[in-house]
């Protein structure tokens, strides 16, 4: 196992950087989840680490050892993609043997390692198998097995779980959980998803168009995003987001202005932001602020109620237990003030209260 260190990492294309000067340390066992839009440079970053994508500047090193100029194979990386990529003619076993046979490992122990793996995830059934007698989850979990099998210092995940329909998704996230509980090899995993990121991550790195928005636990990111990017992506459905003008105890917006619990950092033109949840619905209340409904969301067990405040959008998360409103309510919300967030109006980062 090993660290993994990017420092000042930049990449172009010709005139165009794609990736701009990304510096993160990655502990020695740490499951890490890039997360990001399209193209906003998470799978560039990714190959770069393993070699597939040359550095245009700065310096990737996994341990002690910069991987700049090493070729791909003498990273002792190893790659889990999208695509399952396996040999339609082989069995199970001959897929996740292969490049143990290529690196002329011993045929007892590819033996112990293809077994072993393929306990980790459930295989050892399948072993003879053609890929195409198997189900979508059972080919990617032979995908992460000849990756396993490698035991290399660090391993790589390309979105590899966006093949799957939502059922096999979940599974399979439980199973990659289970395998780096058991592994505790450095992993980086890139994917758009922020639900994956969430329940996969121990720190997630939200990248945005090239740069490194924010790093931290998912906790961290979710409570205290770091920019509004942060706050509008991570996040199902994302944080709710204002742009207005504080005034006193006054947040002017919109076609009219709310009461705040709490004084804001500073006056002026801010970004006012609270995540769904964290508002109440209370009787009448001066103080509270209004909330006309336009469509009710039943999701099992909560709704999602989207209305307008003050002539804003605004998203509010409630138990499916409550009574309903109905569109056309008006309702009065009781927000939490230790979880209203505030950004600067022109550069979209945190202000500090």
């Amino acid at each position: 196992m090993a660290s993994v260190s990017f420092r000042q990492v930049r990449k172009t294309y010709g005139d165009l950087e794609v990736i701009h000067g990304v510096n993160v340390e990655i502990a020695d066992g740490e499951f890490i989840v890039i997360v990001g839009p399209s193209g906003c440079g998470k799978s560039t970053l990714l190959r770069m680490v393993a070699g597939l994508e040359e550095i245009t500047s700065g310096e990737i090193a996994i341990g002690e050892r910069v991987v700049n100029r090493i070729e791909p194979a003498q990273r002792d990386i190893a790659m889990v993609f999208q695509n399952y990529a396996l040999y339609p003619h082989m069995s199970v076993y001959e897929n996740m043997a292969y490049g143990l046979k290529i690196a002329k490992v011993p045929r007892d122990e590819i033996e112990q390692r293809v077994q072993k793996a393929a306990r980790i995830l459930e295989l050892s059934d399948y072993l003879k198998r053609k890929p195409r007698q198997l189900s979508g989850g059972q080919r990617q979990r032979v995908a992460m097995g000849r990756a396993i099998v490698r035991m290399p210092k660090v391993y790589l995940f390309d979105e590899p779980l966006s093949n799957l329909d939502a059922k096999l998704r979940a599974q399979t996230r439980l199973e990659i959980q289970k395998l780096h509980a058991d592994l505790g090899t450095t992993s980086l995993f890139v994917t758009h998803d922020q639900v994956e990121a969430m329940t996969l991550a121990q720190r997630m790195i939200v990248m945005n168009a090239g740069v490194v928005e924010q790093v931290g636990t998912p906790e961290q990111v979710y409570l205290e995003p770091a920019t509004t990017f942060v706050a509008s992506f991570i996040g199902s459905p994302p944080m709710n987001l204002v742009n207005g003008v504080v005034n006193g105890n006054r947040f002017d917006f919109g076609d009219g202005s709310v009461t705040l619990p709490v004084a804001a950092p500073r006056q002026g033109p801010l970004t006012l932001g609270m995540r769904p949840e964290h508002a109440d619905i209370v009787g009448e209340d001066p103080s509270g602020w209004r909330l006309q409904v336009e469509v009710v969301e039943m999701l099992g067990a909560e709704r999602l109620v989207y209305g307008r405040l003050c002539g804003e959008s605004f998203t509010l998360r409630i138990d499916a237990t409550r009574p309903a409103p109905r569109p056309g309510d008006r309702l009065t919300l009781k927000e939490r003030p230790e979880h209203l967030h505030w950004f600067d109006a022109d550069t979209g980062k945190r202000v500090a209260s």
